[in-house]
């Protein structure tokens, strides 16, 4: 290791506190950098700190970066900056893990909670000043699959059983007795599942093979009173195939926490499509969120200078953090 260590922030005009960072700041060069400038500051750097977790810069400024060691993304995801040159490099890769599974756990619930009880309906309503008395649904003993394994996965398994759905799991490859998620079916019986689901929630990560799996026939294998709650990536979906779906009524909803594209543009037909909701990629995000952000790299940078093991490395192959004792 370097005796001063050079590391790059890549920031999108928001930069962490200077207080949080000191620490490092202390015993390191920091270079701030925007997307425009990444490839130089990345010459001569140790370390990369994608606080621009949105950032698509750093596959373009790769050739830059010449020393570089390690790379911490600040999101769960990984697959902005999940090239074929970062997979064959030696460098290692981090995520921000561990954050914002209980967030997006309570913003999955809040979304079934809001479809059940038809809360956007409601709001109209008082907005045109009118008292019209509704029935609304029942979640208890409902039917929800939860389709991902990873840390947000389980948490959402675990808040959606606490409330009295019933709650299956969709993995990477069939397994039993799992201790949070309990049997977890794979990728060849998850039309099967969709069949059974009243709710399904995507959280899976966003790899070669889950792009794209929320397809025609996806969502033609769903019953029509199900809706889809998508908190994973938005290219998880085919979002033409999504749209069709809801204009067909071959689902009857869709919260859409992610997107594609994202942003959503203006003029898309999803912002004005019936039983739709459109939240921009803020699913995780509570209050303090980016200071805990920098806290994590905080703390995984003292282990990387002391050479101890670092939280959250990025399996390159699978994309993502392995769940411990399992292959999700």
């Amino acid at each position: 290791m370097p005796e001063k260590p050079v590391v790059v922030v890549l920031h999108d005009g928001l930069v962490p506190p200077e207080d949080a960072l000191r620490p490092v700041a202390e015993h390191a060069e920091i270079r701030l950098a925007e997307e425009g400038g990444l490839a130089d500051a990345l010459r001569g750097a140790d370390v990369l700190f994608a606080y621009d977790f949105l950032s698509g810069a750093v596959p373009g400024a790769w050739h830059a970066a010449d020393r570089l060691g390690w790379l911490h993304v600040a999101a769960a995801g990984v697959n902005k900056v999940m090239t074929p040159e970062v997979r064959g490099s030696d460098v290692v890769v981090t995520n921000s893990r561990g954050l914002y599974e209980e967030p997006i756990a309570e913003y999955v619930l809040t979304q079934i909670l809001s479809f059940a009880k038809d809360v956007p309906g409601s709001l109209r309503l008082q907005r045109d000043h009118r008292w019209v008395h509704r029935e609304s649904e029942r979640i208890a003993g409902t039917r929800a699959l939860v389709v991902g394994t990873g840390p947000i996965g389980r948490a959402t398994a675990r808040l959606l059983r606490a409330v009295g759905i019933e709650v299956t799991v969709s993995g990477r490859r069939a397994r039993t007795g799992d201790p949070d998620l309990g049997d977890v079916t794979g990728p060849d019986e998850l039309h099967a599942a969709l069949a059974r689901a009243d709710w399904v929630v995507a959280v899976a990560p966003l790899t070669d093979q889950t792009h794209g799996m929320f397809d025609a026939a996806a969502f033609d294998a769903m019953p029509a009173h199900a809706r889809l709650v998508n908190v994973g990536r938005g290219e998880l979906v085919r979002t033409d195939d999504l749209v069709a779906a809801l204009r067909a009524g071959s689902i009857a909803g869709a919260a859409l926490d992610v997107v594609d594209p994202e942003p959503l543009p203006p003029g898309h037909e999803l912002w004005d499509l019936e039983g739709v909701v459109v939240t921009p990629h803020n699913a995780g995000d509570f209050h303090g969120w980016r200071e805990a952000l920098t806290d994590l790299f905080v703390d995984n940078y003292r282990r990387w200078t002391s050479g101890a093991e670092l939280r959250n490395v990025v399996d390159k192959e699978l994309g993502y953090v392995p769940s411990p004792g399992s292959e999700s």
